[in-house]
């Protein structure tokens, strides 16, 4: 029984739940309330404007892209992440076109097609000549350009912080081929066509935040069938429900959405630029009052400032015990190692007694050193068993006979290196003869009984010479042990003629 029962406690602990984590390739849709009250209609910004910023950035974004040449779904990935970034931080404390490009460098990436961040900001600063009509140069790599490129890399972190990294999206491009070809119009180019640009401008709305991409596609498809004039089956159930389980009315409402997007009026960046900047300043001049008032009431909470003793009804502690110090100096003289313990003038004096008899031996010692001769030393040496006397005669005669004999054979190797010398001039210069007399006989043609005698006595010449250069060599070989330390030792010639 005690086993069931343990078995059973076991399988009650495993069968807990340690977690609300949700790991899916779902894209994240937000609640209804946080879709209502975004963080911009906090500080301020009206909810056109806002709708008017969103549409602004998501252009920004797919132009950018197209000029960058990224793919489609590397654009409506960074839109789906600037729309996402937009309901969690306000567009008054975070420029809009800084985000933008911090989520085309981010899309390119998640999208495995990667641009630099330099031909991001090239691209971005060229959309805004064009918009303003300015003429067009190029961007000068100066200060100003690279803290822009820091804020890029700033927003690009902060997207996803933001995020939570959870950067997947998943689109509905797929979606809207495998729903045609069920609904067999996968041969209509018209109608595959027209809902797949409504859905890449579905994306500069919010309706990939509050529906699934699966209704997402149905209603692009709905729409195009509604404008082409296309009847699709509504029996025994309506066709959208073959891919997902929705209401008429959500897919109306995305149908809604997209097309108020083309009933909107032409939005002027520079007015809405204009207004953010005043928000913006409202909020920094705000943000510096909140400071001031942080710090005066800081100041006022300080134990030594007069309103808060003025104001405190508490008794103040007492004074804490100061110890009274002795003003008089005090001697170093007085005290031994510790000052607390004082020596008595008995003590002192038989100390500076035992330093001065130590004084005086010491220059006793000294003294009686110095007075000894050096006859003494040396005596006391011999005693000792030990010579100290410098040497005799004899090694300065040493000295001079090897320096005779170093200069000796110093004259020997020179006398030897000349002959050397000569001996390689005379095999040179012959060597040489027989070169200039081979090529004649080469250039005057085929030689009879007297070329051949003269080769054959050129050639023994040439033999005797190379023997007598080779015996030179081995016996200046031999006197390797005599000359040890010159220069061109015999070893080297030994490598060659070792058969000597």
């Amino acid at each position: 029984m005690e086993l069931q029962k343990n078995e059973n406690s076991n399988d009650s602990k495993l069968s807990q739940v340690y977690g609300k984590i949700v790991l899916s390739l779902e894209n994240c849709l937000l609640p209804s309330e946080k879709l209502l009250k975004s963080p911009s209609v906090v500080d301020g910004l009206d909810p056109e404007t806002e709708c008017d910023l969103r549409i602004i950035g998501c252009e920004l974004i797919q132009t950018a892209g197209i000029l960058l040449k990224l793919p489609q779904v590397a654009m409506a990935t960074g839109q789906v992440l600037f729309q996402r970034f937009y309901f969690c931080k306000s567009f008054v404390r975070h420029p809009m076109e800084v985000t933008a490009m911090g989520c085309v460098c981010l899309a390119s990436k998640i999208e495995e097609a990667p641009r630099r961040i330099r031909d991001v900001i090239n691209v971005f600063h060229h959309i805004r000549q064009i918009r303003c009509q300015k003429p067009i140069t190029p961007l000068i790599l100066d200060q100003q350009y690279i803290a822009l490129k820091t804020q890029v890399i700033k927003a690009e972190r902060r997207i996803l912080k933001e995020l939570g990294f959870c950067v997947h999206v998943k689109h509905p491009h797929k979606l809207i081929v495998c729903y045609l070809q069920v609904l067999t119009f996968q041969s209509n180019r018209a109608v595959m066509q027209m809902a797949w640009n409504y859905m890449n401008d579905s994306l500069r709305t919010d309706v990939f935040l509050r529906y699934s991409p699966e209704t997402i596609a149905c209603a692009c498809i709905y729409l195009t069938a509604r404008k082409l004039k296309i009847v699709l089956p509504k029996s025994p159930k309506p066709w959208f429900n073959l891919f997902v389980d929705a209401d008429e009315k959500d897919i109306q409402d995305i149908c809604r959405k997209i097309v108020q997007l083309y009933k909107r009026q032409k939005i002027d960046p520079d007015a809405l630029e204009a207004k953010i900047e005043s928000l913006r300043k409202n909020y920094e001049e705000e943000r510096e009052k909140g400071k001031t008032a942080i710090t005066v009431a800081s100041g006022n909470n300080t134990p030594n400032s007069v309103t808060s003793l003025t104001k405190s009804k508490s008794p103040s502690p007492p004074p804490a015990k100061v110890r009274k110090l002795d003003p008089s100096p005090r001697k170093n003289s007085d005290y031994h190692h510790s000052p607390r313990r004082k020596i008595s003038s008995q003590d002192r004096e038989l100390v500076e007694s035992a330093a001065a008899a130590a004084a005086a031996v010491k220059s006793s010692s000294k003294g009686e050193r110095e007075s000894k001769t050096k006859d003494e030393r040396a005596a006391e040496a011999r005693l000792k068993g030990t010579d100290v006397s410098p040497p005799a005669a004899a090694p300065a005669k040493r000295s001079k006979e090897e320096r005779a004999s170093k200069e000796e054979r110093e004259s020997r190797s020179k006398e030897e290196r000349s002959e050397s010398r000569s001996a390689k001039d005379e095999y040179r210069s012959s060597s040489k003869k027989d070169r200039e007399s081979r090529s004649t006989r080469r250039s005057g043609g085929g030689g009879g009984a007297g070329d051949h005698e003269s080769r054959s006595s050129s050639r023994k010449e040439h033999d005797s010479r190379r023997r007598k250069h080779r015996d030179y060599k081995t016996v200046y070989s031999d006197s390797e042990e005599e000359y040890p330390h010159s220069r061109s030792n015999g070893n080297y010639w030994k490598k060659f003629y070792s058969y000597a």
